[in-house]
Parts: C-alpha cells; sequence; structure tokens
C-alpha cells in the first residue's frame, strides 16, 4: 500500500533561558494510505509536537518527513500552506471554530479557498451527517462543547481530505458526549477512507485504531498493530 507519512529519525529541541530540551528524539515511523492511526503517551511525551510535525505546522531540527508525497523539509511556508489546504484536515481539541461565523460558514470556509462553487450545499449536507442541519445558522456561542465538535468534523471532512490528524478530539468533552463524538468520527472516516491519526492519552480511543505508537519522553517506546473489531 503507498505510504501517506513517512518519518524518519526525527528530532525536535527547543531552549528554554541556558537550557536545551530535547522534545522528540530519533523518531521514525510510516503511515499507510486508509490506515488509522494513534499516538498515545503521558503529558509531556511529544505527542502534540510530533502531530505539529508530521502535519507541516512546525519544522523539526533533524529528520525528514514526507507527507503526502511531499519532503516538507523541502517546502517554503507558503508551500506547506498550499499543500494542508489541498490534503490535510485537522480537528483540535479546543474546536477552533470561528466565533463570527454560523456553522455553515464555518464549514464553508475550507471550501471556498478551494474555489468550490458548491460549498454551502456541501457544508449543509455534512453538517446534517452530524445532526446539526438545523443548527446551521447557530454561531459557536450558542452551540454546546459537543456540538462545536460537531461543527468541527464536518469542516475538517468538507475537502475530503487524504489525511486528518486530531489532537485530542475529546479532551474537552464529557464522557458521553466524548464517546458519540468519536462514533461519528470514525463513520466519517469509513465513509471517506481518509488516513485518520489522531493524539490522545485515552487508551480506549486509541485501541480503536489500526495502530497504536506509544511515546513517552520524546521517544518511542512501541509501536502496535491492533484487531479492531
Amino acid at each position: 500500500m503507498t505510504k501517506i507519512l513517512n518519518v524518519s529519525k526525527l528530532r525536535k529541541t527547543y531552549t528554554s533561558g541556558s537550557k536545551d530540551l530535547t522534545v522528540l528524539d530519533d523518531i521514525s515511523f510510516s503511515i499507510e494510505a486508509g490506515d488509522t492511526f494513534a499516538i498515545v503517551g503521558p503529558s509531556g511525551s511529544g505527542k502534540t509536537t510530533l502531530l505539529g510535525l508530521c502535519a507541516g505546522l512546525d519544522r523539526s531540527d533533524d529528520g525528514t518527513v514526507t507527507l503526502c508525497g511531499e519532503d516538507l523539509g523541502s517546502l517554503n511556508e507558503d508551500e506547506r500552506a498550499f499543500l494542508r489546504n489541498q490534503k490535510v484536515g485537522f480537528i483540535f481539541q479546543d474546536f477552533q471554530l470561528l466565533p463570527t461565523l454560523t456553522a455553515l460558514e464555518n464549514v464553508s470556509v475550507p471550501l471556498e479557498l478551494q474555489g468550490a462553487s458548491n460549498a454551502a450545499a456541501v457544508a449543509l449536507e455534512l453538517l446534517q451527517k452530524v445532526g446539526l442541519g438545523d443548527r446551521y445558522d447557530h454561531y459557536p456561542s450558542q452551540l454546546s462543547g459537543g456540538e462545536q465538535q460537531r461543527v468541527a468534523l464536518a469542516r475538517a471532512f468538507s475537502t475530503k481530505p487524504d489525511i486528518l490528524f486530531a489532537d485530542e478530539p475529546t479532551g474537552n468533552l464529557d464522557e458521553e458526549t466524548g464517546e458519540k463524538v468519536i462514533k461519528l468520527l470514525f463513520d466519517l472516516n469509513k465513509e471517506a477512507g481518509t488516513t485518520l491519526v489522531i493524539v490522545t492519552h485515552d487508551l480506549d480511543l486509541a485501541r480503536l485504531n489500526n495502530h497504536v505508537l506509544r511515546l513517552k519522553g520524546g521517544k518511542i517506546i512501541a509501536n502496535e498493530t491492533t484487531t479492531v473489531s
């Protein structure tokens, strides 16, 4: 199968005062197209930093990241932004909806940035899929946390991305709401055939994926293939 993400000997260090702090050290793994892949580990293990490097939101100090056939290290900021716009979807812990836009407008934005002429129709169809067809004209402040994350799900899948990065997608939700959001995420993902990469501290969520990468202290301590029922 095609490797959609390949990470080799990745290293990231931050300088704090007079000290250097190595957040990631010698990280190597690959993900095949269509896989579901969880990155787990305790707080401070480097999970979110790794996601940012894989998505081209930040640059590593050493090593390479190849995303959708492109070596991120060889691309400038504009080129990486274009790649994300065309190929990548994101879901964040804190939703990151635009507060001055309605649910429909939030979902439409990535489509409009791609020049789609049917952005509103596609956005409304996705909102209906996540159970918010009747809330399309509501602003984020008028929606619960779970509803905001469902809008974020619709937005993430609106452009039919090749790969979707989700950073603690249930981190701000109660258990029951989180379970509903995760079911929607996996249902939409299965329908779209998207590659899914989830950063989480929730081992139950991690086990829903085909592969689990475990980090501790900035290093890989396990890379496991799971049996998903």
